[in-house]
């Protein structure tokens, strides 16, 4: 098989056969091995007449057999279908339409030729196109506007960056190879040849020295790419632009705009800005190279003062951080320093700091007093007596300048145990100093004074004096509990007790616990064991004890030097115990009983509760007949309520009431003698006689619509069978007869308590024995 070139621009039509046959064993046979066919070069973007023949493929066999030849691949039945077809019997393979390399390059086809059956009478032989590059593409940068950098002062040959151009053309052929030049530099200060561009990589490289950002800060540069080479006559180009930032170094130190500052500050003030600091830098703002630090080089041994920089203006702000005392100080003159945040860079000439002088005036002011020490502890023993002189808490004026006088009175005391003398700041007690108070914690007393001066305005300081009391033996032992419980047969018979003291050591325990002498009942029935210093055991010496309760006299000692004594009472309850040994019953009150004091007490709280229902039942009363008597009113021009009042009246006094006070008493009609048990009606009970079951009512005319109006009402009520029998009298609750309380007529007054027998108050005991001898005893 051979194939045929298509040269210098016109189509010389050649062919191609498919591989020849030979004889093996007598008979032809096709040569197994693929023949190589070289490609088809077609030129792009062609001008000429279509369909244009390329070449004429054909078989050895046609001579013999009608054949019929077709072409297959992309570019002929596959997409792009029909940029190339071939006559099916002359075997011509044309192109239909011009073709583009930047679309496809290389088309890859199979020839093949069958009989008129259909049968392949040849294999199929692969033919490939190349399509042949024309320059017909610009190079086209990758961006229109490049943006670079540089550092001021960088060193020629310092690469600043890389611009990128393509071309759609072969990049193998000269059609697709770009060259890149710089056109222009604007500014073009200090060279107008500050930057150089490789022209085959586009890289940007410093060209000259003297970049400097204080003076330009930037470059624009316009960029060419062009094709064939760079060939300015047949080459394609385009131009792009190149932005270069010409980057801030620190070259330039900061400069104070003075050489001296001045400030002031009042004494005692902190936190307050005393002086401003401005210094000039020709660095880009807000830069590390432009940012100053401000340090204090001298003048400020103690560290009273610190320099912090305002972001935005760069300024040193000199602040107090420790409070500076006027009558140490008057003046501070400070040495500073201003530098960048990063060191100048190498060859710069200039000092890498600059320095000023800060001049400090401190301002006197009136302080306040104070006292020293505070607070101040003093030792004191409890029970000082008033008017004791205790210390001199003095309060010292740091106003050595100011001619001033201090003065002192009480802030707190909260026993009210000491005063102050104003001018000297004595102390001196007013009450007895008393450990034990409730105002006294871990022995310790607090008490605060004021201090004030003289001065315009006036300052003043507390001092805390500390009074640590010492013990003195000034309390009597206490029994605790002051009362407990045990059976009337108690197993174990044994109550264990404990002395309290509100004194501490040495003036408290151990103590020494013992029965008294008198009544003699008690060392008879009781006897007390000491378990240890603070613990003792009451025992009974008999087998039982009536129900009751029993005060125990014990007698407790201290251990103080003198010692103290004190008898407790200790309140025994004796009851009668279950199986789990608690109290089954209350037992009466045996030995001991109330005082005088606490039954009129008793008896008075009896009385106002009595007089509280009694009035809250008279009131239901009123109420209920009040109701019953509005709904009788029918008529309402008849109704008389809108202009007539009734209000509470008291009565015109004792002579006044025309009552029957026999009606108080319990009526018979209410609660029959039949159902009441025998021996329980009260000695004051009214004796028992038929009475009407209503009361008779007076008849008598009412002038007047309010005469109609209350005799309507009286009648309603009367012919009411739910009506009780006795609409004006209220029936209280009854006691019955046989009360041991009797009745409470006999407490309404001192006249008639001379009719009652009060003898009996002498077997309550000796705190009952005055009020029998006042009230009972004949007529004293």
């Amino acid at each position: 098989m051979f194939l045929h070139s298509i040269l210098q621009g016109s189509f010389e039509v050649k062919e191609i056969t498919f591989p020849p046959q030979r004889k093996h064993n007598g008979f032809l046979q096709r040569q197994k091995r693929d023949w190589v066919i070289p490609p088809i070069n077609v030129p792009e973007n062609s001008r000429g007449s279509f369909p244009q023949d390329l070449v004429r493929i054909r078989s050895d066999r046609d001579k013999n057999l009608s054949l019929r030849y077709s072409v297959t691949g992309p570019g002929a039945d596959q997409p792009p279908i029909g940029v190339f077809i071939i006559h099916p019997v002359s075997g011509q393979l044309s192109v239909t339409k011009p073709l583009d390399r930047e679309q496809i390059a290389i088309f890859h086809l199979r020839a093949h030729a069958v009989d008129v059956n259909g049968n392949q009478v040849e294999n199929p032989i692969d033919i490939v196109i190349n399509v042949i590059d024309m320059n017909d593409n610009r190079p086209e940068f990758l961006h229109q506007i490049w943006n670079g950098s540089i550092s001021e002062g960088s060193k020629p040959g310092s690469y600043v960056m890389t611009l990128t151009a393509i071309d759609r053309d072969d990049a193998k052929q000269p059609n697709g190879m770009l060259r890149y030049q710089i056109l222009s530099q604007t500014p073009d200060t200090p060279s107008s040849n500050m930057f150089t561009i490789n022209n085959e990589t586009g890289d940007i490289i410093t060209l000259a020295a003297g970049l400097d950002r204080e003076k330009v800060q930037r470059y624009t540069l316009i960029i060419q790419a062009t094709d064939m080479e760079g060939n300015p006559t047949y080459g394609l180009s385009n131009t792009a632009t190149a932005v270069i930032s010409v980057t801030d170094v620190n070259d330039n130190p900061p400069e104070f705009t003075s050489m001296t500052f001045y400030g002031e500050v009042p004494e005692n003030r902190v936190d307050i800005v005393v002086a401003n600091l401005t210094v000039t830098d020709k660095d880009q703002p807000h830069t590390t190279a432009w940012n100053t630090v401000y340090r204090i080089v001298s003048g400020d041994a103690t560290g009273r003062f610190a320099i912090r920089t305002e972001p935005n203006s760069n300024d040193g702000m000199v602040t107090v951080v420790k409070p500076i005392d006027f009558e140490t100080n008057r003046m501070f003159v400070l040495t500073v320093a201003a530098e960048n945040q990063v060191p100048l860079i190498k060859g710069i000439h200039h000092p890498p700091q600059s320095t000023a002088t800060v001049s400090i005036t401190i301002i006197d002011v009136n302080e306040s007093p104070y006292f020293s020490p505070n607070p101040k502890l003093i030792r004191q023993e409890e029970g000082l007596m008033p008017g004791s002189v205790l210390v001199t808490f003095n309060a010292q004026d740091p106003d050595r300048y100011m001619q001033q006088t201090v003065r002192y009175s009480k802030l707190s005391d909260p026993a009210n145990w000491l005063k102050i003398d104003p001018m000297i700041g004595q102390i001196t007690t007013i009450a007895v100093l008393d450990r034990e108070s409730m105002y006294v914690k871990n022995n310790m007393y607090n008490a605060t004074f004021l201090a004030t001066d003289s001065g315009i305005p006036p300052m003043s300081g507390t001092g805390t004096l500390q009074i640590y009391l010492l013990d003195i033996n000034d309390n009597a032992p206490q029994v605790f509990p002051r009362e407990v419980e045990i059976c009337e047969r108690p197993d174990p018979n044994a109550i264990n007790i404990t002395a309290v003291d509100a004194d501490i050591n040495p003036n408290a325990g151990p103590f020494i616990f013992e029965l008294p002498f008198s009544p003699l009942d008690i060392k008879k029935n009781w006897t007390i064991t000491r378990i240890n210093g603070d613990h003792a055991q009451l025992s009974l010496k008999i087998s039982s004890l009536d129900d009751g309760i029993y005060n125990i006299p014990i007698q407790i000692t201290d251990s103080g030097n003198p010692s103290l004594s004190n008898t407790s009472y200790l309140r025994v309850k004796v009851c009668s115990c279950d199986m789990n040994g608690y109290c089954s019953g209350v037992a009466p009150i045996i030995g001991t009983g109330l005082g005088t004091g606490a039954i009129i007490a008793i008896l008075l709280c009896i009385i106002i509760l009595l007089t509280l229902v009694l009035m809250f039942v008279v009131w239901m009363k009123r109420r209920d007949k009040e109701r019953q008597a509005k709904q009788l009113l029918i008529d309402p021009e008849d109704d008389v309520r809108d202009n007539i009042l009734k209000y509470d009246e008291e009565g015109g006094g004792e002579e006044d009431q025309d009552y029957d006070l026999s009606q108080l008493q319990q009526p018979d009609t209410v609660e029959p003698d039949t159902i009441k048990p025998v021996g329980i009606r009260r000695m004051d009970e009214r004796p028992i006689h038929a009475e009407p079951q209503y009361p008779i009512r007076s008849a008598a005319p009412h002038p007047g619509d309010i005469g109609d109006f209350i005799n309507e009402g009286l009648k309603a009520a009367d012919n009411d069978p739910t009506a009780p029998p006795y609409d004006s009298l209220l029936v209280f609750d009854y006691e019955g007869s046989g009360s041991t309380a009797g009745s409470l007529s006999s407490l309404n007054s001192s006249s008639s308590g001379g009719e009652q027998d009060y003898d009996y108050l002498n077997d309550w005991g000796p705190r009952f024995k005055k009020l029998a001898d006042m009230y009972g005893g004949g007529d004293d």
